[in-house]
């Protein structure tokens, strides 16, 4: 895991995603919101007494899911590019 890749990532100072280069790019962004997604409902429960719960597992979930699929993750980024760039 790169330190610099993330801090790159959390010193933009927008919620804006990295706009995607190519498919394999866009593929890979895809397979992260879908990881990140799955992450945050594997968090705390609303109900929870404590405040800051929620929003420090969504923050955490999205950067474990970008380092994930990142280095492979599921493998759907792969399958997603390969679908995407096959021509017909």
């Amino acid at each position: 895991m790169e330190i610099t890749a993330l801090s790159g990532t959390l010193s933009r100072g927008s919620d804006e995603a990295p706009k995607p280069k190519n498919v394999a790019d866009a593929a890979q962004q895809f397979e992260s919101l879908l990881l990140g997604q799955m992450l945050k409902d594997v968090g705390p429960s609303k109900d929870s007494e404590d405040s800051t719960a929620e929003p420090m597992w969504d923050m955490a979930a999205q950067q474990f899911a970008q380092v994930l699929s990142k280095n492979g993750g599921f493998g759907l980024a792969k399958l997603i590019a390969g679908g995407l760039e096959r021509k017909p």
